[in-house]
């Protein structure tokens, strides 16, 4: 199989390229290699490369940022993607793309499934969501949403910060009320392996670990993990300033991939 890898420098692009490169055919294209907001570039890269799958891992992540610069926001996270799914859709190519619990307001008191209504509360969030309605014009799609990403050799996320800092003896400050739910980057990249495997019907599934936590319980595992004490300041959302407005509860189900025949592994268990 024929993979091309969009955003394959980034920290989920670098290990969904180590993944499928045990098994496929890949070209990994970086940002600058392939940037994918010119469409005449997207359309030229496609056509050379005839893939059958195209893995989308790039995206517009500074949520606070986008509160500034939506445009960016809007070219990266929806515009880039309806580029790649006409030219996936012409290639007639598989397209993954990458979706967030951004999507939803937060205000919720159980996991979010994918039935549940989007109602993204940021410009972040509703760029996100265009990218996913965006995915759908490619005849063939799959649009994986994940949530607090970590882990993989180019770590750079929330969670991996927290890890450093505890393990180096550093000051942790931690949400106590905000509901997460992690996703382990090698799982995710299993997952798109198996989804890709399986073929089940197109559409939006909910790809994280499972289970829920709070920041703070997270970080508390971390802790355990270690055996380590670590100096953990709980926050409150309402105490932080911030930019954007981040959904507080934001757990997702990932009932809906198990049933396809893929469970996820606990975030416990990834986390350790």
């Amino acid at each position: 199989m024929r993979v091309m890898v969009t955003g394959a420098a980034g920290q989920l692009g670098g290990v969904i390229v180590q993944r499928f490169g045990r098994e496929h055919d890949v070209l990994a294209l970086s940002r600058g290699e392939l940037d994918v907001t010119r469409e005449s570039d997207v359309v030229r890269a496609v056509k050379a490369a005839r893939p059958d799958v195209i893995i989308n891992c790039t995206a517009y992540n500074d949520v606070d940022g986008a509160e500034d610069h939506a445009r960016e926001a809007f070219e990266g996270n929806a515009f880039a993607v309806l580029a790649l799914a006409r030219a996936a859709r012409d290639a007639s190519a598989t397209l993954v793309h990458y979706g967030t619990d951004f999507i939803f307001d937060g205000l919720a008191d159980h996991p979010y499934t994918e039935t549940d209504p989007a109602r993204p509360g940021s410009v972040y969030g509703m760029s996100k969501l265009l990218g996913e309605w965006f995915a759908a014009d490619a005849s063939a799609h799959y649009i994986l949403r994940v949530e607090s990403l970590f882990g993989g050799p180019r770590a750079k996320s929330s969670i991996d910060r927290i890890i450093d800092a505890i393990s180096g003896g550093q000051p942790v400050r931690v949400f106590s009320d905000r509901t997460v739910t992690p996703s382990f980057v090698n799982d995710v990249a299993d997952a798109t392996a198996r989804l890709l495997e399986l073929r089940p019907a197109a559409g939006v599934y909910h790809c994280v670990n499972s289970g829920s936590t709070t920041w703070l319980g997270l970080a508390e595992e971390v802790e355990r993990a270690l055996g380590r004490s670590a100096d953990l300041q709980p926050v409150t959302v309402a105490s932080v300033p911030m930019k954007a407005r981040r959904p507080q509860y934001c757990a997702l189900s990932n009932e809906k991939l198990a049933n396809a025949g893929i469970p996820m592994p606990t975030w416990q268990d990834a986390l350790g």
